[in-house]
């Protein structure tokens, strides 16, 4: 989809997890719950993962860079 936005920033919680992202055009970062339902609606270029036994969670699109990886967008800057 041309309108879908990209992720461009991530930031963890105490425990390591990321519990919001920053989407393209944005200044404020979105919690992961809303844009986990944004990216279901096609409005976020990213993928749901719904494991079987565990919480949805948001991924960047696979591909062999490391650095838009939000573990690495989250990390020590």
């Amino acid at each position: 989809m041309p309108d879908q936005r990209k992720i461009v920033d991530a930031r963890k919680d105490s425990k390591g997890n990321i519990e919001a992202v920053k989407i393209e055009g944005n200044q404020n970062f979105t919690p992961i719950e809303t844009a986990i339902r944004m990216t279901e609606q096609g409005k976020v270029d990213a993928v749901v993962v719904n494991p079987k036994d565990g919480d949805k969670y948001l991924r960047t699109r696979p591909d062999d860079k490391t650095g838009n990886n939000l573990d690495d967008m989250a990390g020590d800057k």
